[in-house]
């Protein structure tokens, strides 16, 4: 199988403009409902996961649509710690997180689309949870990743939910 070409792009500016790519604006984010809206999007992973197709690479060099959804599955994960950091200690630094290698580790080409289903559901779940327990007083606290980008709980939920969008986009669905 054709290796994927690894994605070095900066995508923090998503965070102040429109992707023209898939269509999100990070100005329609609505923090308070981001738990819900993440909870929304899982049925059309699932539903995309049903599909026959669900292993098969549109091209040797792009994940399939399993491989995309065992990628957001990581997200919502690799998240949801972020966010307990965010919330639980001062101006944390994030660990880096290498997705290329995650892929390669996981061996995501190789898994069952009906259990990276019930997994990026049940990890949605978890950080819709969490999600759903900030306020407001919590939204400013700041975090920042090695090379510098600094987040706050709700920017970080702004390019976190990009992320959920654009990979939706990236399978169709």
């Amino acid at each position: 199988m054709t290796s994927i070409e690894p994605d070095t792009k900066d995508w923090t500016w998503v965070l102040e403009r429109p992707c023209p790519d898939c269509g999100f604006d990070p100005a329609q984010v609505d923090f308070g409902a981001l738990g819900e809206d993440i909870l929304w999007l899982t049925p059309r992973w699932q539903d995309r996961l049903a599909r026959p197709d669900a292993r098969t690479r549109p091209a040797p060099n792009v994940w399939s649509p399993t491989e995309y959804a065992a990628h957001v599955r990581d997200v919502h994960r690799v998240f949801d710690q972020r966010f307990e950091q965010l919330l639980t200690q001062d101006d944390p630094l994030f660990a880096n997180w290498d997705q290329d290698a995650a892929a390669i580790e996981g061996d995501y080409a190789s898994l069952s689309p009906d259990v990276v289903s019930v997994e990026l559901a049940t990890a949605a779940g978890a950080v819709a949870s969490r999600l759903n327990t900030i306020t407001p007083d919590q939204l400013d606290r700041p975090g920042r990743r090695s090379n510098g980008s600094i987040f706050t709980v709700e920017t970080l939920g702004r390019y976190y939910f990009h992320d959920l969008v654009h990979h939706l986009h990236d399978v169709g669905a």
